[in-house]
């Protein structure tokens, strides 16, 4: 017998049949996009208005001059007058924008209140239920398809759906910004905890639990200690989103930069606007630098 008849033939590779799978889904893919097209062009929504080469450059250009340029730059005896003349009064730019600075400082922290307070209470809310959900963990099918049914629930309704119905019932401030971003966030967490979870050894788990160990003993001394640096980076991830996300909550009246987007954007003060972008912009490379560097620790 030759040595090629001793040797198996290789089994035959799915790689086509994966190959075909993935086309489909990409023809399909493309068969809603165009479909997405044909009909917003067919219903005329798809223009871009009067002039919109003209609005676009007047907007970049006040755009780029952000107003606290005004804190350094600013007329220091600004004159409002009447058509016919009439002196209406008179303004101290430099002044005006440095009491205006002092507010967008007030609404950075508030902002940074509500999204901090807010990933935190969702991180603790989702952990049980990050729990039920894991299915390597075995837990009661009931309760993994309930607490599974909450967080498919969460992660649906968005942050600003949830900040419109609580600002209701607790009224306008950071509390409903708080909640909002809790409830909503909830669902992230939960699933991330439970991917964490399954991607666990369970040998290690398997050990702790054949000394007749309890499910709580189990979970911090097998279980906890191995998710711990993953379930930090998770945290600090949506953390860093929902700082993002609670800018926008100030438009529903829960405080924060949001409120000062909505004014900029009502009066059409663009400047303002810029200066405020750039806030939440500088908050988020900072937070991402700060959270890089912590990740990067639990190595």
């Amino acid at each position: 017998m030759s040595l090629a008849g001793l040797v198996a033939e290789p089994a035959p590779s799915p790689a086509p049949r994966g190959r075909l799978g993935f086309a489909a889904l990409a023809l399909a893919y493309g068969a809603l996009v165009l479909l997405c097209l044909a009909t917003l062009a067919a219903a005329g929504d798809l223009s871009l208005g009067r002039n919109p080469w003209d609005n676009l450059l007047r907007s970049l250009a006040d755009f780029a001059r952000p107003s606290f340029l005004d804190l350094w730059f600013g007329a220091e005896r600004l004159e409002y007058r009447s058509d016919d003349g009439t002196l209406l009064r008179v303004e101290d730019r430099r002044a005006v924008e440095a009491s205006y600075l002092a507010g967008l400082a007030r609404a950075t922290w508030v902002t940074l209140q509500i999204a901090t307070l807010g990933s935190l209470l969702a991180a603790l809310l989702a952990l049980p239920l990050g729990l039920l959900t894991a299915r390597n963990l075995g837990a009661p099918r009931p309760l993994a398809w309930a607490a599974k049914g909450v967080l498919d629930v969460a992660r649906a309704v968005h942050t600003l759906v949830f900040g419109l119905v609580l600002v209701g019932i607790v009224g306008l401030g950071p509390t409903a910004g708080i909640l909002a971003i809790a409830l909503h966030s909830m669902g992230t967490y939960g699933k991330l905890y439970a991917e964490s979870i399954e991607s666990l050894d369970m040998a290690a788990v398997e050990a702790v639990r054949a000394t007749g160990a309890t499910p709580l003993q189990v979970f911090f001394n097998a279980v906890w200690p191995s998710v711990l640096p993953q379930f930090v980076g998770n945290h600090l991830y949506v953390w860093e989103f929902n700082i993002r996300d609670s800018t926008i909550l100030g438009l529903i009246g829960a405080g924060g930069l949001g409120l000062l987007i909505s004014e900029a954007v009502s009066l059409f003060q663009w400047g303002r606007l810029a200066t405020v972008l750039l806030v939440v912009i500088a908050l988020v490379i900072a937070f991402d630098a700060l959270s890089r560097r912590i990740r990067r620790a639990l190595r």
